[in-house]
């Protein structure tokens, strides 16, 4: 189904369909979350009254307008339509995939997460000047330019603007990216960290890598050896059933970018140690180790493969 002329306070598809603007904009957002067309035409009525008549065309308003029994008629067929082309969705998925598609429309704004700790609780691994710089400014810039950029692409869904939804694409992976990034940091993180983890973690880092400590130096290097900013990973890969470890460039999002999941991340962006460590980026990788939260990586473990 393609959205074609618009005429007044309606748009007229190439198959004749007649839509109200509301309706317009509910269906540009179903074909942007990636719905089956049987569910689009299952929104579109759920979305706001259509007129009683399909199909019909740009160049036959008049006569769109003008019979009630041929409305009626219309409505039927329209009926029939909706009932063929909705045979392979079941209503519960149908009931599960209209609900989320008003989260396009009216969502929360992103927030910058507190911190699980003080400013100064890293220290002297990470110092509060740093931590307050990295969390408050950085990251809380992140967040709001991923809000904008957020309500830029609602807009240009909103207008079928496509050349508009790709030219954002960027600011949303990067901002976006940021955010995810961070939020997991932080809680990679802690006063209490340190150590070695325990249990399945454990024993997954030996199979996976042959000891803690050969994990340990694969990521140190992996991270050392990113070329300008972005981020060293621990992460799962759940088609494998096996840790990975990798890096990305900039605030590319891990999952987002490779499948793996997000375990353990350490950012190696200069924002996140050269005021305490200058340009020297391994000393600021030994200090990290003491503080990593081998409590939060094991949950996620947990999580992530069940």
């Amino acid at each position: 189904m393609h959205l074609g002329t618009e005429c007044g306070d309606h748009y007229f598809d190439d198959e004749g369909g007649r839509f109200t603007r509301d309706t317009l904009c509910g269906f540009r957002l179903t074909q942007a979350a990636g719905l089956g067309e049987a569910l689009v035409v299952a929104v579109l009525l759920q979305a706001s009254p259509l007129p009683l008549a399909f199909p019909c065309s740009h160049r036959r308003h008049e006569a769109f307008c003008g019979s009630r029994a041929e409305g009626r008629l219309r409505a039927g067929r329209l009926r029939l339509y909706t009932a063929k082309r909705s045979l392979s969705v079941s209503l519960r998925s149908s009931a599960n995939l209209v609900a989320p598609l008003g989260c396009l429309v009216s969502r929360q704004k992103h927030t910058l997460p507190d911190l699980p700790y003080d400013y100064g609780a890293l220290e002297p691994h990470i110092n509060a000047e740093i931590m307050q710089l990295h969390h408050s400014k950085h990251h809380a810039t992140y967040v709001n330019n991923l809000n904008v950029a957020e309500e830029k692409y609602k807009e240009a869904l909103a207008k079928g603007d496509v050349t508009a939804q790709v030219s954002l694409q960027p600011a949303l992976k990067f901002n976006g990216g940021g955010h995810i990034n961070h939020t997991i940091f932080w809680t990679n993180l802690s006063p209490n960290g340190g150590g070695e983890p325990k249990g399945e973690l454990m024993e997954a880092i030996k199979r996976d890598f042959g000891s803690f400590a050969n994990f340990k130096e694969k990521l140190t290097a992996v991270s050392v050896g990113v070329q300008g900013s972005g981020w060293g990973w621990l992460g799962y890969n759940k088609e494998q059933g096996r840790l990975q470890i990798a890096a990305c460039a900039n605030q590319d999002p891990l999952q987002g970018t490779t499948g793996l999941i997000p375990l353990l991340g350490i950012d190696v962006w200069e924002h996140a140690y050269y005021l305490q460590y200058k340009n020297v980026r391994p000393d600021y990788l030994k200090a990290i180790w003491n503080v990593i939260n081998w409590e939060n990586i094991s949950s996620r473990y947990a999580s992530c493969k069940k």
